[in-house]
This record gives C-alpha cells, sequence and structure tokens, in this order.
C-alpha cells in the first residue's frame, strides 16, 4: 500500500501533540469487559516455522521495493509487534533505524473499543524520509489509520506498511497494509509478541484463544 504524504494531512493536528490524541466513538460503551478470570486454552493456528519463514519473504520483498532508500525508518507499533519488528529487521537488507510508537485499543479485553489511544511518541524525525510501518494486526483498521494520518502531518518522503496478521472480515476502516504476513478469520489470537491481558506475549507461534 502506497500512501501520498501530501494527502495524509488532518486539520489542526500538532506535530508533537500525539501523546494527547485520543479518538472517543459513539459505540465506545459497547466494549467487551475484561475476562482475564475465564479459564481459556489456546488453539495453534500459525507455526513458528512459518512464521519465520513469512518473515523472510517479507524482508526480501520490502528489501526490494525500498532499494533506493537512503535510510529505511522502521516504525513498530508497540507493544504486539515487537518481536516481529525484531526478526523483520534482521533480515532486511538496508540501512534501517528503528523506533517506536506505543498504542492502545484493546486494553484487556479480547474486543477492540474503538478508542485509539497513542501513549508513546516517535523519539526521531520523520520529515522527507522513507518509512515502513509495522503493525501487528490490522483489525477494524481505526489504529491504523489513525496512526498514518498523523505520521503524514510530519511529512515523510514516502510510507509503506507491513502487518504480520489481518482480519479484513472485521474492518470498520479503508486501509490496507501493502504487505501481510498472513490473513486470519475472526478469532482473539495470541503469541509470538501479541497478547491476552498481557498474557502469552512469549509463544513461539500464534494461537486462537477458545474459552473453555
Amino acid at each position: 500500500m502506497s500512501r501520498s504524504c501530501d494527502g495524509l494531512c488532518i486539520g489542526g493536528a500538532a506535530r508533537y501533540g500525539l501523546l494527547a490524541v485520543t479518538i472517543e466513538t459513539i459505540v465506545s460503551h459497547m466494549t467487551t469487559p475484561p475476562t482475564s478470570a475465564k479459564p481459556y486454552t489456546i488453539d495453534e493456528m500459525i507455526s513458528a516455522k512459518a512464521i519465520a519463514a513469512r518473515v523472510e519473504s517479507l524482508a526480501r520483498e520490502i528489501s526490494e521495493h525500498f532499494a533506493d532508500t537512503e535510510k529505511l525508518v522502521v516504525v513498530g507499533l508497540l507493544r504486539g509487534s515487537f518481536i516481529f519488528i525484531a526478526d523483520l529487521v534482521r533480515e532486511l537488507d538496508l540501512p534501517v533505524e528503528v523506533d517506536f510508537l506505543e498504542v492502545s485499543s484493546y486494553g484487556n479485553s479480547t474486543e477492540s473499543s474503538r478508542e485509539v489511544r497513542i501513549l508513546k511518541d516517535l523519539r526521531g524525525e520523520i520529515e522527507g524520509r522513507d518509512l515502513l510501518v509495522v503493525e501487528d494486526i490490522v483489525d477494524t483498521g481505526r489504529t491504523l489509520s489513525h496512526v498514518l494520518d498523523i505520521l503524514g502531518t510530519r511529512h515523510p518522503k514516502r510510507v509503506e506498511v507491513c502487518a504480520l496478521l489481518d482480519k479484513p472480515s472485521r474492518r470498520e476502516v479503508e486501509v490496507k497494509a501493502r504487505w501481510i504476513g498472513f490473513e486470519i478469520p475472526d478469532r482473539f489470537v495470541v503469541g509470538y509478541g501479541i497478547d491476552y491481558a498481557q498474557r502469552n506475549r512469549n509463544l513461539p507461534h500464534i494461537g486462537a484463544v477458545r474459552f473453555l
């Protein structure tokens, strides 16, 4: 997916006001309450071996796409993407710089709250630079769309997105990543950095949560 940076600006967005940004929607009262006390099991969905192979393939495609870059700024959306971004950048045949945004839309729930909070801003400047935004899951699309809009106000040269997982059946906002690791059904997943109420990030595979 390629987005023109000139067209991503939003009215009144403050360049360094990211920490204070909150999106409220009329459906926020529908948020599923925390259910981490419920017993559950995890059904393996994508093996560690399949993930590793796909990361290598994605890195080759990204390296080819950005072959002419002076330096690629890889922006990881914390915290779910931290293992994915670590594995991905080690496979990139490019000069890279890594930075992070911390974004929250799930909290302790299995459903997106549709309220996007950006908790940690980038440390570096991105104006006139090539950006690769790395996301763990594209779900409703609200989080990614909001992040791309705000990054666009800082006028990077070009912005592309790589997501480990995509749930197209959940989409509420029109947004698409150029590179997708795996398309998955509407299941709540954990592992490989992705958590459920801060649990299960350390699983080497990706699994679906199934309540007992």
